[in-house]
């Protein structure tokens, strides 16, 4: 009877191991699978990055000069350059980030810091939510709506920038929201400790902390705005206008719109086709100028958020 339980005793002992070798192996198995679906994914996403940006530089470097640059566009837009429409663009993503920015920034921290969670709360969010969501073009007739018609700031500069903070508002919100969800309490409950007010609390301890996140919001509003064709096309924006914008009531010429023009509307499609890929190429060299120095400031305060 010994013999036999010793016996029975090591045969379970045996298959413990056996079955933790299995299932170690199937945890490792697993990981290596979920690791390589996951690199793939990333691979692929990078790879159409890629190739888009190579098709576009292939396609458009021959067009790209001095001339092409500092130029006012000439024969109806079939040649010249393209100063006026990459100066509007310029002037929009400055316009409408200097509007949406505080404003967005300001909404979130009374959401996050001082709304309770009571069904006014919910009607905001809801009403973010759905901004967020809304087809760009609905921006541009509420644009046209109420800027243009309503207060009478005309087909300008100045109806374009509030038309487009609107519409990249929802995620400046959102992304600023999440920076200060992420700051840890500890930090809002050591300095009230010390007898600092909520508000000094917030300016000094908390958006510091959360700059990074909302760097990064701001880094997606400005590609959404640089790349907007309904909402200008609607509130200010001019099919060929080889001048500069005097006021900020002024038509005005972008990058976007322009290129929609040249590659759907031109006299002559054909000919233009390497200014088409030289206003794309042009467009993307903006964004991913502005992208850097966005990347270059929350690389900053990542860093001295770690001293």
């Amino acid at each position: 009877m010994e013999l036999s339980t010793k016996v029975n005793e090591n045969d379970h002992k045996s298959l413990r191991v056996q079955g933790g070798l299995s299932m170690g192996l199937n945890a490792r198995t697993s990981e290596k699978i979920a690791f390589s679906l996951l690199t793939l994914s990333a691979m692929t996403v990078a790879g159409f990055v890629v190739v888009i940006l190579a098709y576009i530089i292939y396609n458009g470097y021959s067009a790209i000069s001095i001339e092409f640059l500092t130029e006012m566009p000439r024969m109806r837009m079939t040649q010249g350059g393209i100063y006026p429409a990459i100066a509007g663009t310029v002037y929009l993503i400055l316009g409408s980030m200097a509007v949406a920015l505080p404003v967005g920034i300001m909404s979130a921290i009374y959401l996050n810091e001082y709304a309770g969670e009571n069904r006014t709360t919910w009607l905001i969010e809801m009403a973010i939510n759905n901004l967020a969501g809304t087809p760009s073009v609905v921006f541009g007739l509420f644009g046209l709506a109420l800027f243009v018609k309503y207060f009478g700031f005309g087909s300008s500069l100045l109806s374009a920038c509030l038309t487009l903070s609107l519409l990249i508002l929802p995620v400046i919100i959102r992304s600023t929201q999440e920076a200060l969800i992420a700051v840890p309490n500890e930090y809002r409950e050591s300095s009230l400790a010390l007898g600092i007010s909520k508000w000094q609390t917030i300016r000094h301890v908390v958006l510091p902390a959360a700059i990074p996140g909302i760097v990064t919001g701001s880094i997606l509003s400005i590609g959404r705005v640089a790349g907007e064709t309904a909402p200008i096309l609607l509130t200010g924006a001019a099919y060929f206008l080889p001048r500069m914008p005097d006021s900020v009531y002024s038509q005005f010429m972008a990058l976007p719109y322009h290129l929609f023009v040249l590659a759907t509307s031109g006299t002559n499609i054909i000919q233009t086709r390497p200014l088409q890929y030289g206003t794309a190429l042009v467009l993307l060299m903006i964004v991913l100028g502005l992208n850097i120095i966005a990347v270059m400031i929350r690389r900053h305060y990542r860093q001295k958020l770690k001293i």
